[in-house]
């Protein structure tokens, strides 16, 4: 059954939004949740393109394994952010990545920023300051901890945002998803067996079904709709992340969200939903 690219957005973005339900159910340690998360879409593109006879390692491919490395570091902040942040604090700040996206765009890219952009930034920045307000400036508070690791994470998503776009008329969109993980399921292999306790055959197995439905199943349906949407109607749909993940943290893990939260991620999702309609 195929679906409108409006469902496939819907879809992708409440998908996304189940991941630090995810993380919060498994308990595991970030180094061993990142290889699956990397591992299972590898392996299996690796499969595929196998029976596609499709040859990967082909021509100049230096800067997509600098991106993969990068995307690497990106993934294992990220489980850091939503194992010790609550899930709401974690996905709002996640959407810091934008801001970022749009600053890397005007150094790498020479893509012009004027005065509505700027100004935008500075409403999302100050959105960062609202939701930090109260929180120790202290690696000792897991929730600080947890929000500092998301915002690294969007950064270097960022900047593989703009690597992969700079890239991107190189590669099908499954290459490139290949080419995301590749380095991280190498780099975080040997935590599997160094991590104690070992995952159990429950956790392997939720593990397994959480890699594949977001690294292939989530990105799948983004990629279908982005070619059928306009960017900007995609970047409002996916705003259901936010929500998903919100109204997960609340029913499954009673979290609550305090009003520096609620006014500081009103400011960022406002500046960043700015920046993606207005780059249209």
């Amino acid at each position: 059954m195929k679906l409108n690219p409006f469902a496939e957005a819907i879809l992708a973005g409440i998908i996304f939004g189940s991941s630090g339900a995810f993380v919060k159910y498994l308990n595991l340690p970030p180094t061993t949740i990142s290889f699956f998360r990397l591992a299972v879409p590898t392996l299996i593109l690796l499969a595929f393109f196998a029976v596609k006879k499709t040859r990967l390692f082909r021509g100049d491919n230096k800067l997509m394994l600098i991106a993969s490395t990068i995307n690497a570091a990106r993934i294992f902040l990220y489980f850091i952010g939503f194992t010790y942040a609550s899930i709401a604090n974690a996905v709002i700040v996640l959407y810091t990545w934008p801001i970022f996206a749009t600053i890397l765009g005007g150094i790498a890219l020479k893509e012009k920023i004027d005065k509505k952009t700027i100004l935008a930034l500075a409403v999302a920045f100050a959105g960062i300051a609202f939701a930090y307000w109260g929180k120790q400036f202290s690696f000792a508070d897991k929730d600080f901890l947890g929000m500092t690791a998301i915002i690294l994470s969007s950064l270097g998503y960022a900047v593989t945002f703009i690597i992969y776009k700079k890239e991107s008329k190189k590669y099908s969109n499954l290459e490139t998803v290949f080419y995301q993980n590749v380095v991280g399921a190498i780099v975080f292999l040997p935590f599997l067996f160094i991590n104690s306790p070992f995952p159990t055959i429950g956790q392997i197995g939720v593990s397994v079904f959480y890699a594949a439905l977001i690294g292939l199943v989530a990105f799948a349906l983004v990629f279908s709709a982005l070619k059928k949407l306009k960017a900007s109607t995609t970047a409002i749909l996916s705003y259901l992340e936010v929500v998903s993940a919100i109204i997960l943290g609340v029913l499954l893990f009673n979290e609550s969200i305090t009003w520096n939260m609620a006014v500081g991620g009103f400011l960022i999702l406002s500046s960043t939903l700015f920046l993606t309609k207005k780059s249209d």
